[in-house]
């Protein structure tokens, strides 16, 4: 395959790498556990692409979100989709692959994070992804005026280094994301937390004070607050799908669980929603953040 005469090519040379304004250094390099490449940015892999199978979603937060977007409309049908951070832009080349004609605009704050994925992991041919240089929060308000309202899709997924900055976590913030969405659009949030989960249920009461319909998915461990792991929120406007339930379980990864209803409000406890002048950056990960 293409890729895999790509990987033996360069297996000697330097990886490929720039340094981001924060000083951190960011490399693509083979994935040491499957095909494909990741970003690394300070060392730590923030996504994975396989150039030859953009479906192949090898994180398992990610994985996960490629489920809820498999269940939105109708199987095939183009969405209109905003992502914030960008990475190596895996979730735009899944939509793209999985949803031909889809129309998605990516935020990235940082120019040469962006340069570097496209000089070495070029988006697909003909695909209609814009990609904005821009503060994620900042460019929610400066996005094309026929988009408001219409976005189907709405990924949060941003790092400064190895944490969401804290404006990207406000009640503030969260408006402003929903303003975007159709009356039934979603948006997906990736969530890192660890022990006794403070910062996410702070998230999820947040985003259910804006979009009231909301579940979680997680590894079962990282759901109880036993270990470091990500959570993914999908919350929208509009009630979501009780089939969704057990289709997302049988998509997995496994062990996952689905929280929503009762078991999300026992998850949620007292933890009130956060404003701009509480908001906090995201704990600080340790190794186990991506899963293998």
């Amino acid at each position: 395959m293409a890729g895999a005469r790509r990987r033996r090519g360069t297996a000697d040379a330097p990886p490929p790498q720039a340094r981001l304004s924060d000083g951190t250094l960011a490399r693509i390099v083979p994935s040491p556990y499957t095909s494909g490449w990741e970003l690394e940015v300070d060392g730590t892999p923030q996504s994975h692409v396989d150039l030859d199978d953009p479906a192949h979603l090898h994180f398992e937060y990610v994985a996960r979100m490629g489920a809820v977007i498999d269940l939105l409309r109708l199987p095939g049908q183009p969405l209109t989709a905003v992502h914030l951070g960008a990475g190596a832009m895996t979730l735009p080349r899944y939509v793209e692959h999985t949803r031909p004609g889809s129309r998605q605009q990516v935020i990235e704050l940082e120019p040469a994070l962006v340069e570097l994925v496209r000089a070495h992991l070029p988006l697909p041919r003909g695909a209609a992804i814009r990609t904005r240089v821009q503060d994620a929060r900042a460019a929610l308000g400066r996005l094309p005026a026929a988009i408001t309202g219409a976005v189907d899709l709405l990924v949060s997924d941003v790092y400064s280094g190895a944490q969401t900055p804290a404006h990207l976590t406000s009640l503030e913030f969260y408006r402003a994301a929903a303003a975007l969405l159709a009356p039934d659009g979603v948006l997906l949030v990736n969530v890192a937390d660890g022990a006794g989960l403070r910062f996410a249920r702070g998230q999820v009461a947040t985003v259910q004070s804006v979009l009231p319909h909301v579940v979680v998915l997680a590894e079962v461990q990282v759901l109880k607050g036993r270990r470091f792991g990500n959570l993914v929120v999908a919350a929208s406007g509009a009630p979501l799908p009780t089939t969704w339930l057990p289709r997302l379980m049988a998509a997995g990864p496994h062990p996952a669980k689905v929280a929503e209803g009762a078991e999300l409000a026992a998850f949620v406890g007292g933890a009130a929603p956060v404003a701009d002048a509480d908001a906090v950056a995201s704990p600080r990960p340790n190794s186990s953040l991506f899963e293998r």
